[in-house]
């Protein structure tokens, strides 16, 4: 099975459940707590990242290319778009801005390593956790998380 069709699978099993339409961060959280606990810590962001990593490094040289990084961009795009209004909550901004080529490339070399992009995990868990509890839960979403 190539990376693509891994993706491909991964987006159509994406769960779209309607409780999960007003409850803010709902759709990142049913994607990134492995334990199903109802916060997503550091760790769980770490592993998620590193799968996220695998299936768009297409070349395996263990970077994200310019031209790797725009098919990410484009999938989470749509992703975000088959999802409005599906719990991304108003810290849905903060969630890609920690995707994104420019917050990943630590060293401006117009690659983003393996190692840079689990690297700033920590990073992006400290941008998104407002209620200061070192994971994100859906308090970190919603009108006063922004």
């Amino acid at each position: 099975m190539t990376k693509l069709t891994v993706l491909a699978t991964i987006a159509i099993l994406t769960p779209f459940t309607a409780s999960a339409e007003n409850t803010p961060g709902s759709h990142f959280i049913e994607n990134w707590d492995l334990d199903e606990n109802g916060t997503v810590s550091l760790e769980e962001i770490t592993e998620r990242r590193g799968d996220i990593f695998f299936m768009f490094d297409q070349d395996e040289n263990g970077s994200l290319d310019f031209e790797e990084y725009v098919l990410f961009d484009e999938t989470r795009a749509a992703d975000m778009e088959n999802n409005a209004g599906g719990g991304h909550g108003q810290g849905g901004g903060r969630m890609q801005e920690g995707l994104t080529f420019r917050f990943n490339d630590i060293n401006d070399d117009g690659e983003v390593s393996k190692a840079e992009f689990l690297e700033r995990s920590v990073a992006w868990v400290t941008m998104v956790d407002h209620d200061g509890d070192s994971a994100i839960t859906a308090a970190d979403f919603g009108s006063r998380s922004n």
